[in-house]
């Protein structure tokens, strides 16, 4: 028979407390480092779900965007455009140069060139000498592409995110700019079309310039056109992507309307949207077309932009972005969302890339 604790025989003399059955052993705290570390599993585990479930729904949803049949008259309205390189007014071009071009738009709904002509200098100016061949080269198209307009594609680097580039804050640069944008109507061109980049939504001073630059090509019966970023693809991401990568890449929705209206056409730069599969690719552009829809105005030419491009680097996998990807996601978007939008159509970037599949399925999915 034991002894009570506390007792003489087996006992120490110390009140131990219950005894404890062969066999059990009573819970001890864990060392705080332990629950430390099981702290930060849990917490690490809680954020990876809060970033990845928010995406993998979004992809989902591109995928679902990216079912269904567009309407049958979702198609050309002859509104397109193409954006082609420098070697068009620097010299390198010649008149069979043109006659093949002419041969390969005949048939499409080709109605605006984008010729590169700059790049502007960071304090807004042009040299003349960037684009030695313009009236040449508006000549010749006039002659072998009656009705197709050629506009001075205009850009450059702004100084938004590196310490080098165009400072649109400026008013002597963008004063600058648009004494460029006279030098380049008095070329001949019949429209200026602008891409600077990386301009961040919101930016007061881009506006400002298109209202200056507006009353210029209106008072000369030209064009004026831009091309313009994404729109935030969930409500303001681009504030999100700015803060996690300090570049925004995205415009707000409200920002954009604010762009088109300021505008004779804006074309919409729907590529490089890190997207890895063509399905969510071509949901992606269904949805931008949509987003671009609702805020641009019936006064104003919208163009989702084609990838005639082929390159694998960050943000854009060449697999993913096809051009027939994108050409159904523009025509599921335009059914969905405005189907019998006038004023639409689709830019094809950028001429010195792009292969015979793409043209062909540019002709097959939204020409024919």
């Amino acid at each position: 028979m034991t002894e009570h604790a506390g007792g003489t025989g087996t006992g120490t003399g110390r009140d131990e407390g219950p005894e404890v059955a062969d066999g059990d052993i009573p819970p001890q705290a864990p060392p705080q480092g332990r629950k430390w570390a099981r702290w930060t599993r849990r917490t690490a585990l809680a954020l990876v779900l809060l970033l990845v479930l928010p995406v993998l729904a979004a992809e989902i949803a591109l995928r679902v965007n990216y079912t269904g049949d567009p309407a049958d008259g979702a198609r050309t309205r002859n509104q397109d455009a193409i954006w082609l390189g420098h070697a068009w007014v620097d010299g390198r071009k010649t008149d069979a140069d043109v006659t093949a071009l002419a041969r390969r738009l005949k048939g499409t709904g080709i109605r605006d060139l984008y010729v590169h002509s700059g790049p502007l200098e960071h304090d807004g100016t042009l040299p003349e000498t960037d684009y030695p061949r313009a009236t040449w080269l508006i000549e010749a198209v006039h002659r072998a592409l009656p009705g197709v307009r050629v506009q001075a594609w205009l850009g450059d680097k702004l100084a938004t995110e590196s310490p080098d580039g165009l400072r649109l804050q400026r008013a002597a640069t963008r004063t600058a700019i648009v004494a460029s944008t006279r030098q380049i109507l008095d070329a001949g061109f019949e429209g200026a079309h602008f891409d600077l980049e990386p301009l961040h939504s919101g930016d007061r001073d881009y506006l400002d310039l298109l209202d200056r630059l507006h009353d210029v090509t209106e008072s000369r019966n030209a064009q004026l056109s831009v091309a313009a970023h994404q729109i935030d693809p969930l409500p303001a991401f681009h504030s999100f992507w700015g803060t996690v990568t300090n570049h925004p890449k995205w415009w707000s929705q409200a920002y954009f309307g604010q762009v088109a209206r300021r505008v004779d056409q804006i074309a919409v730069m729907s590529y490089d949207t890190m997207q890895p599969l063509q399905s969510l690719y071509g949901g992606y552009v269904a949805q931008q077309t949509s987003l671009a829809l609702e805020v641009t105005p019936d006064s104003t030419d919208l163009l989702m932009g084609l990838p005639f491009y082929h390159e694998n680097r960050f943000g854009h996998r060449g697999a993913a972005e096809t051009v027939p990807a994108a050409v159904r996601g523009v025509r599921l978007g335009l059914s969905r969302t405005d189907a019998d939008r006038a004023n639409f159509g689709v830019a094809l970037y950028v001429d010195f890339a792009a292969t015979e599949a793409d043209w062909t399925a540019y002709r097959e999915g939204w020409v024919r």
